[in-house]
């Protein structure tokens, strides 16, 4: 099967942290395909630490820099809703989708900071497993860029 690409730029999806109110996050896009939907769906969790419209798998799990960070999709949903670790995301920019077959591979840049002051920008490479329209497993790789 072919590889569909759907780029979009979304600018700066800025958002709060926990310590700032705010928080936006960026609206579904008229060309996302289903299975890009769910995965725009979980990215804007990241910024929002809302995962109530995310489609996790009950079995569902996440790899992150080689380590399972993600053992089910209760967990996964209650680490997007309260886990530290996503409290200083500020924003995501520059995301491009890729998807074929059931998987969709997302890129973007994620800021992250306290109280409104950005101090360290990433690159992010997530591909999603989405046979479904649940989220079976998200393998995430992420690398430090200069801004």
């Amino acid at each position: 099967m072919g590889m569909k690409r759907v780029s979009v730029l979304t600018g700066a999806v800025l958002a709060a942290t926990g310590l700032c109110s705010g928080i936006t996050s960026a609206a579904p896009h008229s060309t996302d395909t289903p299975r890009a939907a769910v995965a725009r769906a979980y990215i804007d969790a990241l910024v929002s630490h809302d995962a109530s419209a995310v489609p996790f798998a009950p079995d569902a799990t996440r790899v992150e820099a080689g380590l399972q960070t993600g053992y089910s999709g209760p967990q996964l949903a209650n680490d997007l809703n309260h886990g530290v670790q996503y409290r200083v995301i500020q924003g995501i920019r520059d995301l491009t989708m890729d998807e074929a077959g059931d998987v969709v591979t997302t890129r973007y840049l994620l800021d992250s900071g306290v109280a409104g002051i950005r101090l360290l920008t990433v690159e992010i490479t997530e591909t999603f497993v989405i046979p479904d329209g649940t989220i079976h497993a998200i393998t995430a790789t992420i690398v430090p860029t200069a801004g």
